[in-house]
């Protein structure tokens, strides 16, 4: 009997099964699942019936190029440079290889590069983005007025022997004004500056721990000049005298 009764079950199972095909089968097409749609991009280039067309065309197109060039920018023409260098500096010579951490340290270099940088875009928005915006000036007048701002900034902050270098190297004479300095010379010799003055502002900070390294090293084990070294940044407000350093270096 138990085995009549399997076998009765598994047909029963088996008879629903084809009715449910034979169902589904006879079901108009309408109310079928559709198959899903994948919608397409298309990308063409074709007259246009407006010129506010091409406007916003070139707005965008102007706009993807700036976001793409932006961390080169932001790097080669502001104070970022120097300040994750000094923090780099910094962070080795406590001794504590992993704090903070890189994306704290790239995070503060950040913040306090648009705070030091905020005199400069304000003077990029009024001269340059703001008469732009409402069509005042021409696209090629606002890069100019945007550019002039970080060429004040980055001239303020390169030496004129890393300058004479640069210029030397492209076979260009001497500049009589700021103003007449290409900026393909202006941009490295600004790098190269920076680099040179965080690296001085690096072996100082290196200096009163490495004091603090070889006094222990003589009476204790080395491992032991970390807390010592923690415990002088802490007691001299080390991150404001740090940073108020820095930034008052770009003044």
């Amino acid at each position: 009997m138990g085995d009549k009764s399997h076998r009765s079950f598994h047909l029963w199972i088996l008879l629903g099964a084809l009715g449910g095909l034979v169902i589904l089968g006879g079901l108009p097409a309408t109310a079928q699942p559709q198959a899903l749609s994948i919608p397409t991009v298309k990308i063409s280039v074709g007259e246009s019936k407006d010129l506010g067309e091409t406007s916003v065309g070139l707005q965008i197109l102007f706009l993807l190029t700036i976001l793409s060039l932006a961390p080169a920018i932001l790097i080669m023409m502001t104070s970022f440079t120097r300040l994750i260098v000094v923090f780099s500096f910094l962070r080795h010579a406590l001794g504590i290889q992993q704090l903070p951490s890189n994306q704290i340290l790239i995070g503060l270099s950040l913040f306090l590069t648009f705070f030091v940088m905020t005199p400069v875009w304000n003077t990029v928005q009024e001269n340059a983005w703001i008469p732009y915006k409402e069509k005042k000036i021409s696209q090629e007048k606002a890069f100019d007025e945007a550019l002039k701002p970080f060429r004040k900034f980055m001239l303020k902050q390169t030496r004129e022997k890393d300058l004479a270098l640069f210029l030397g190297m492209a076979k260009l004479s001497k500049p009589k004004t700021a103003e007449d300095v290409p900026t393909h010379v202006l941009l490295p010799a600004f790098m190269i500056s920076e680099l040179k003055t965080a690296f001085q502002m690096g072996f100082v900070l290196f200096l009163p721990f490495l004091v603090i390294d070889m006094v222990v090293s003589s009476v204790l084990p080395m491992m032991i000049s970390l807390p010592f070294k923690i415990l002088l940044f802490v007691l001299v407000d080390g991150w404001n005298l740090v940073v108020g350093s820095m930034v008052r270096s770009f003044a």
